[in-house]
């Protein structure tokens, strides 16, 4: 492509390509007018520290219909509060809970939109043109998914749709597992001889395609300018990172899976039964945890065969119908939380060590409000037993609680989307 001053320049299309496999260029000032020049996508870095002596883990839920807020929010805040409807049914936890009002993603509008962006935090989904920014989980997973046979597992207990919360770096949803029988199959049946060497070959012909794309690129180096030559080292080591991630990867096809007493669950297809379908879910991430098959997981829970009761009107039978839905999630979740603090690892309950973020991506569903979104956070290493309660109009951002997060996995980390500095009042212990 040539540009109106006569220079030649590259399009962002632009893309180094060998068998059928693709990668994106980074944004260099050759793709633009150099006045119009952007900032570099950050590159993946360094993984964290792998002699971690305590492992340490992430679990994201979001259900996508709203939750009553009156049924969830506690009357006062700090530590003293009464547990309401939905909090009673964490009664077996309460002391490793945190419970926030005030929060909420800045920029997030457009009601059910929002639902995509529970773990990015990226402003006005509802527009033309959105693109998302990476979710917390895939941050998350570039530096500590190498510890691992699964760097992360992205589920979602839907019929239909590809729905995720997982998003990469440069936006792309990450398609979600919706079947619990075919996630414990993933995690725990060995495959036969053959499906293993496939699978080691298919890493290898990877590993020689990033040889490949490496070579390709640094043809383009004498044409580049000294700003984009630091673009295209950051671009390297993305490649080299990923190539190395390639090459666990292979490592983990030699050994065996864990074996588990359990067996796999029948799937339940009814949508209607998406409570005790996602308590089927929940019972697989919980061995997932236990045999340390993975320390990154986010589900998404469409509860979308009740949105026409979540705009309730404030209908009292409607209301009354939508609370017992709910309560039912709640129940499933006390059962996760309550199965991860009674399985123990080392001196340590597997919940001390996992954190559990559960909330939603509305307010309100009845009037699609993004504001004041009902979250808690479980288990993970913090000082719980608590409402952190902030304005509900002059909403702390949630990513905050990413930041601190994140932090409390040993990732080195100042700031995610918006949130800039850990959440106040979230101290880490032990």
């Amino acid at each position: 492509m040539t540009r109106a001053d006569g220079a030649r320049g590259l399009t962002r299309r632009t893309l180094l390509r060998a068998a059928g496999v693709s990668i994106a260029l980074p944004w260099l000032e050759g793709m633009v007018p150099a006045a119009r020049a952007a900032g570099t996508a950050a590159s993946v870095g360094d993984a964290a520290n792998n002699a971690a002596e305590v492992p340490r883990r992430l679990v994201a839920i979001e259900t996508n219909m709203g939750i009553l807020p009156q049924f969830f929010f506690p009357d006062r805040p700090g530590r003293g509060f009464a547990a309401t409807p939905y909090l009673e049914k964490l009664a077996a936890v309460r002391d490793q809970v945190t419970v926030f009002s005030g929060v909420s993603h800045p920029g997030v509008t457009g009601g059910h939109s929002a639902e995509k962006c529970f773990l990015t935090g990226t402003p006005h989904p509802e527009r033309g043109g959105f693109r998302n920014g990476i979710s917390l989980d895939q941050f998350a997973a570039e530096r500590i998914g190498d510890r691992t046979r699964h760097p992360s597992l992205v589920l979602a207990m839907t019929s239909e749709g590809n729905v995720t919360l997982a998003y990469t770096r440069s936006g792309a949803p990450i398609p979600a597992e919706r079947s619990p029988n075919r996630l414990f199959k993933k995690l725990f049946l060995q495959g036969r001889p053959d499906e293993v060497a496939a699978g080691v070959e298919a890493l290898r012909q990877d590993r020689s395609l990033l040889d490949f794309v490496a070579d390709q690129s640094r043809r383009l180096d004498r044409s580049l300018s000294t700003a984009d030559r630091r673009r295209m080292d950051q671009y390297y080591t993305s490649v080299r990172e990923l190539e190395r991630r390639l090459g666990k990867a292979e490592q983990w096809e030699h050994r065996p899976k864990p074996t588990v007493r359990a067996q796999p669950p029948e799937d339940i297809d009814d949508a209607r039964e998406f409570v005790r379908r996602t308590g089927l879910m929940f019972d697989v991430m919980k061995l997932a945890i236990e045999t340390d098959s993975t320390r990154v997981i986010s589900l998404f829970i469409d509860t979308t065969v009740i949105h026409n009761i979540t705009h309730h009107g404030n209908r009292p039978e409607a209301i009354a119908e939508l609370r017992s839905k709910e309560e039912g999630q709640f129940a499933a979740l006390g059962g996760f939380l309550g199965s991860l603090a009674g399985a123990r690892e080392g001196d340590q309950s597997l919940l001390d060590r996992t954190m559990v973020l559960y909330g939603t991506c509305m307010g309100s569903a009845n009037s699609h409000s993004n504001v004041n979104l009902p979250v808690l956070l479980a288990g993970g290493g913090f000082r719980h037993g608590q409402h952190l309660a902030f304005d509900t109009r002059n909403n702390e951002p949630l990513a905050r609680v990413f930041v601190s997060m994140l932090q409390r996995l040993g990732i080195e980390a100042d700031a995610f989307s918006s949130g800039r500095g850990t959440m106040r009042g979230l101290e880490m212990v032990g």
